[in-house]
């Protein structure tokens, strides 16, 4: 589904394990006075008692794109998404060897209008819901391929804290005001 509000520009916050995104959707909504997309596979993992099974991947799949329509229409010119569905593809992938058709049918049609690919050069927090900080390298390439795949609009954040944080902001400044011509 494309955007259904296109005067809502969407902006995905993506990339491996503790890299901050949902510390940096949190400030930029606050920055730029809109609301969030909490991902939706933090709160549906944290009440397994198990793995997560094929049919819990298709779960959050749907989890996440209902989560992004039910806050659309309350964002104000942007929507900030911490992480996006393509999270279940590529760990589908990574712990099954294939991703839900779901998945693979939704692709092309929901869009972003900018991704921002946070960077793994942050120290990597402890956390029940993380497994692989040894990965966090080929979890990059993987998120880099994905987004060429989609001939996505995407930009590199990288630093640490507040700077960090003004990256990000510098970015999505240049894409609105590119977005104005």
């Amino acid at each position: 589904m494309k955007n259904p509000s296109p005067e809502i520009l969407k902006i995905a916050v993506v990339g491996p394990e503790s890299t901050g995104k949902s510390t940096m959707s949190s400030y930029l909504a606050k920055y730029y006075n809109t609301i969030w997309v909490p991902e939706f596979a933090r709160e549906y993992c944290e009440k397994l008692t198990q793995p997560p099974t094929w049919q819990d991947e298709v779960n959050m799949f749907y989890g996440q794109v209902a989560l992004e329509d039910e806050l659309l229409p309350q964002a104000s010119r942007l929507l900030i998404c911490d992480t996006t569905f393509i999270t279940v593809k590529i760990w589908s992938e990574y712990t099954f060897g294939k991703s839900p058709q779901e998945v693979l049918d939704e692709l092309p049609k929901r869009t972003y209008d900018l991704y921002l690919l946070l960077n793994i050069d942050l120290p990597w927090e402890e956390d029940p819901l993380r497994d692989f900080p040894h990965l966090r390298g080929h979890f990059m390439e993987v998120w880099h391929k994905e987004l060429d795949e989609l001939n996505a609009n995407y930009k590199v954040i990288s630093g640490t804290g507040f700077e960090r944080h003004n990256n990000a902001v510098k970015v999505i400044n240049e894409f609105l005001i590119s977005d104005l011509k």
